[in-house]
């Protein structure tokens, strides 16, 4: 299940703004970026939601697997993970966060992937 359109980031401006000055987090497997999310690039329909909680995105290049279907399923639980760990955190409303795969993470077990996404998760404050 794929996150709720609340949580899930999309729109080039706000990947651009998320690329250009988010504070990163670097480990083996990913990247984590994070800022302060600007209502005023999304969509009009969620700019009354953009408060309410963080919204996340998960990119997965094809460097990380040549077969859609298994970038399909480490986003998926990506996405999943977030979703249980950040969803019903009030204060974390606003945050804006990009997953990032390095080609790394396509040999990686799903466990070493959702255990260095919380440690990133921690390493940016978002986690306890």
């Amino acid at each position: 299940m794929a996150l709720p359109a609340s949580m899930r980031l999309r729109g080039q401006r706000c990947f651009n703004r998320l690329h250009r000055s988010a504070r990163r987090h670097h480990g083996r497997l990913m990247i984590l970026r994070v800022i302060q999310g600007d209502s005023s690039l999304l969509r009009p329909e969620l700019r009354n939601m953009a408060s309410e909680r963080c919204r996340c995105a998960v990119v997965i290049s094809s460097k990380v697997s040549k077969r859609s279907v298994q970038r399909n399923r480490l986003r998926r639980q990506l996405h999943a993970h977030l979703r249980a760990r950040l969803e019903q955190r009030p204060e974390l409303a606003g945050r804006w966060l990009l997953i990032s795969l390095r080609p790394e993470a396509g040999e990686a077990e799903p466990t070493q992937l959702l255990e260095e996404c919380d440690s990133l998760l921690r390493s940016a404050g978002l986690e306890t």
